[in-house]
């Protein structure tokens, strides 16, 4: 119960609502308890008596209690809605907004679909236990003390029948939920790997449909659903038992009780109002008893449930803000002495005392072989990454000291792989300033020669699909080039923007992007000779320091190295042409 006692503070806004929960409920145990008794008097009494004039008062109080415990059940479940899905709401809420503050290193570890599985099936579990199974965990034991000592002070013998009727559900119950927690793990976990999945067939269907591994792919997701189904059969199976455990035992006792019962009635000790009484009270508690199974399955499920939540939230962000601003941000960036390792890795550095200056306004282009940190290096000035060893700074302001939504304010990143939402081109390019005029979004478009949204089927509100996967990659990335663009950073980043445009219009996007990058600081990852144009000076990144820095003809003509590598670029590029052509 660990877990659950953990999540109790999402319950303390709603304090009220179950609490009026809890009293109706406990005032409709005590009218269920009432009714026999007030129907052992009328055959006690008027039926046995023949007193007709007595009857109806009694029938009348019968009457009210009936009514009265169903106007407590409709408020009970009435209030119970508002309540229970305000409390899933909230945690909905709150689980997506930890996501968001969680850093790229938890992000690398986990599958989308373990993500998704705990923000759908495991918010889903906790809101059924907490809006029907805690209550009548809490109600269905209190009815069943409260009945057992009123059948006992009736007729002590049958009382004991009933209260031994419980010893071997409190053991059966015992074994059943340790064995139901570790296959409830299980089958929430095989969920979530069916999940990863479905969400990677379908983020993948183009490359999947154009190496023709339709089958392959088909094949992997069937056998996580038939481990899912084997272990989701062995959790039925167990229950199954359970619950049939719970169903006999009542239905013995019953029968023991109408045996003692009749006896007791022939011997005089019992009164025929007392043992219909009785045996209505006992009738009773089957709901109680055989609901329990399923109360202690959704307990099992509610905690699992949580404890894989409770992962996320007990996950410390790495990554968290200062309380510093930059009044009037300049752009100038330092890379002072910095160092990295990825997590997993820290003996592999992939930076070792790294040192650039890039002075407000300038624009640097990162030259480096595949696999050589260029990408890491860009992702240090937003902090997607923190630096393991030295300092990133802007304006002379480490960049750790600074408020994260101030710092990603001042920086704006087009990734060399965009990503796009399932939303309109609009929102799309808003998302880094919402603010935006239809003026300057029409100019961060002419910039980025993204002019294409226009000839959408509606426009600028034209919703592009999951991933942007109706545009060419092309297309992407000007979409993406412009919503960068659009947000006027201090710090523009450029990781390797214009790969998947042709020369044309790569052209055209150049001229274009030598006006923004006038205005700002620019960190261009090149490739090309013509992007590595596009700034004031160039680094050379090599076994994780910068080596050179210089102009492109500086170190064209006195750098071998650079040399080798912007030929061995040409030429790979000329090669796809060439083949193009051909083809």
């Amino acid at each position: 119960m660990h877990s659950l006692w953990r999540l109790r503070g999402y319950l303390r806004p709603y304090v009220w609502s179950l609490s009026l929960m809890l009293v109706a409920s406990l005032g409709g145990v005590a009218l269920a308890i009432g009714i026999p008794l007030v129907t052992r008097a009328i055959i006690d009494g008027p039926i046995a008596e023949r007193d007709l004039s007595a009857l109806w008062p009694l029938a009348g109080l019968a009457l009210l209690l009936g009514v009265t415990e169903a106007f407590l059940v409709w408020m009970r479940r009435w209030v119970q809605s508002a309540a229970v899905l305000g409390l899933e709401t909230t945690m909905r809420r709150d689980l997506y907004a930890r996501l968001q503050e969680l850093p790229m290193a938890f992000h690398g570890h986990w599958q989308s679909g373990q993500l998704l599985s705990r923000a759908t099936t495991d918010l889903s579990a906790i809101r059924r236990f907490s809006g029907f199974g805690l209550l009548f965990l809490l109600i269905n034991v209190v009815q069943l003390t409260a009945t057992t000592v009123v059948l006992l002070h009736m007729y002590w013998p049958l009382g004991l029948v009933v209260a031994a009727a419980s010893a071997p559900i409190v053991w059966l119950s015992m074994r059943f939920e340790k064995r139901y927690v570790v296959i409830s793990r299980r089958v929430q976990d095989e969920q979530g790997d069916l999940a990863t999945y479905a969400e990677e067939g379908a983020v993948g269907i183009r490359v999947i449909k154009s190496f023709g591994r339709s089958e392959h792919v088909s094949q992997g997701y069937e056998r996580a659903a038939d481990r899912l189904h084997a272990t989701s059969m062995e959790k039925v199976r167990l229950s199954a038992r359970f619950w049939t455990f719970l169903e006999v035992i009542p239905n013995v006792a019953v029968v023991i009780v109408l045996a003692l019962g009749a006896y007791g009635v022939g011997r005089g000790a019992l009164t025929p109002g007392e043992l219909v009484a009785f045996i209505t009270l006992m009738l009773s508690l089957v709901w109680p008893v055989s609901s329990l199974g399923v109360i202690l399955a959704m307990a099992q499920e509610a905690m699992t449930a949580s404890a894989r939540i409770l992962e996320i939230f007990d996950t410390e962000p790495s990554i968290v803000g200062g309380d510093k601003t930059i009044e009037a941000p300049r752009g100038h960036v330092r890379f002072e002495a910095v160092d990295f390792a990825f997590p997993d890795t820290p003996d592999q550095p992939v930076l070792c005392g790294l040192d650039l200056d890039i002075a407000p306004g300038e624009t640097v282009a990162l030259v480096g072989a595949t696999g050589s940190g260029k990408t890491v290096l860009t992702a240090l000035v937003p902090r997607l990454w923190d630096v393991t060893g030295g300092r990133v700074t802007i304006d002379g302001v480490d960049v750790r000291e600074l408020r994260l939504e101030h710092l990603r304010s001042l920086v704006a990143t087009a990734f060399e792989d965009p990503t796009l939402f399932s939303m309109s081109a609009r929102e799309n390019l808003t998302l880094g300033r919402a603010d935006a005029t239809d003026e300057e979004v029409a100019e961060a478009l002419e910039i980025a020669q993204a002019q294409f949204v226009h000839e959408l089927p509606w426009g600028l509100d034209t919703r592009i699909g999951e991933q942007g996967m109706a545009l060419s990659g092309g297309q992407r990335q000007r979409l993406a080039l412009a919503r960068a663009v659009l947000t006027r950073p201090t710090v523009l980043v450029l990781d390797d923007t214009l790969s998947a445009l042709d020369v044309h219009t790569e052209k055209l996007v150049e001229d274009a992007l030598r006006r923004v990058l006038a205005d700002t600081t620019g960190v261009v990852v090149a490739h090309r000779a013509s992007t590595v144009l596009l700034a004031d000076k160039v680094a050379l990144l090599q076994d994780g320091r910068i080596t050179h820095v210089g102009q492109h003809s500086e170190l064209l003509a006195t750098v071998p190295a650079y040399r080798e590598l912007l030929a061995a670029e040409a030429g790979s590029v000329a090669g796809s042409v060439g083949e193009e052509v051909s083809a």
